[in-house]
């Protein structure tokens, strides 16, 4: 290849890939340092005072605040849950949708449906299903289940419950989008492998310990990462069916940004409180790919 060719597919790449370098700097890169200058001020809108630099006054505030570690925690405990389980039954769906039978389309199709529909709309029916009375869904069904042992509970309200709850729903609406990934990995896998070990006398069970899942190891990292980082968004959930409670049981590092921000009108807390989050996500990402490296390195 000569430096002329070289040069030209330099440029082409640049040029292709130049609106999606914009939308990262116009809509990620930009705001993340705007919020960064404003952790360093003490901004609050409304207020008749003129704003001025702080320095780090508004970190100081979020490390002495025990909401914002309740936060925190339980932002650890929904991703601690969300990322292995929903990956192992993503899997698992994978592995029973990945057959040549009739109309499995179909079944893909309906699976997928609760990441295409807006967790707004999700959050509303799930707040139905999860009706305090004895004719809600949830408390019907578990006391079919039970055979009517089950006393009717206010799942949203109960400070043991509201948590889990929300967890469940998120397990159900973001399955579909890891079955999708992981069952495009699946496909991609040579059929000779599983010729192979059947010919060397191996079950099934053998064939997806020594084959499957070596084969989905890329796959299925790059979907625990994506989780882990959607995971710690978690805001829309809380917003809409707990607003945050009770006592604080639901509440997470962005919706107390938001409510900081927005509603108590402390643009600069807010920031520092976003600019904090993202360095916790970011080194957790930082040390998930440090680990993968470590294990390909003893491979």
């Amino acid at each position: 290849m000569t430096n002329h060719q070289s040069k030209d597919d330099t440029s082409t790449a640049l040029t292709m890939a130049a609106p999606a370098m914009a939308g990262l700097f116009l809509f990620v890169a930009l705001p993340f340092a705007l919020a960064v200058v404003l952790s360093f001020t003490n901004l609050r809108l409304g207020s008749p005072l003129p704003m001025k630099w702080v320095g780090f006054e508004q970190y100081r505030r979020i490390f002495s605040d025990p909401t914002f570690f309740h936060a925190l925690l339980n932002n650890g405990l929904f991703a601690l849950v969300i990322v292995p389980v929903q990956t192992a039954l993503a899997l698992g769906l994978a592995l029973l949708l990945n057959r040549p039978l009739k109309a499995m389309a179909v079944f893909r199709t309906l699976f997928f449906m609760p990441v295409v529909f807006p967790m707004s709309l999700v959050a509303v029916v799930w707040t139905l299903v999860y009706a305090p009375n004895a004719n809600g869904l949830m408390n019907a069904f578990l006391k079919f289940v039970t055979l009517g042992l089950w006393t009717p509970k206010d799942f949203l309200h109960d400070p043991m419950l509201a948590l889990p709850s929300i967890i469940l729903l998120s397990l159900w609406q973001g399955m579909g989008f890891q079955m999708v990934i992981i069952l495009a990995g699946l496909q991609s896998i040579p059929s000779v492998l599983y010729e192979a070990a059947a010919i060397d006398g191996s079950n099934k069970w053998n064939q997806f310990f020594h084959v499957t899942l070596p084969q989905l190891r890329n796959t299925l990292i790059f979907v625990m990462l994506v989780t882990s980082v959607l995971a710690f968004r978690l805001f829309d959930q809380v917003e809409i069916m707990t607003q945050g409670g009770p006592n604080d049981a639901t509440t997470t590092v962005m919706y107390e940004a938001v409510k900081i921000a927005f509603e108590q009108q402390k643009m600069a807390k807010g920031a520092a409180m976003t600019v904090v989050f993202f360095l916790i996500v970011l080194t957790i990402t930082i040390v998930q790919r440090l680990l993968i490296k470590e294990e390909r390195a003893f491979e």
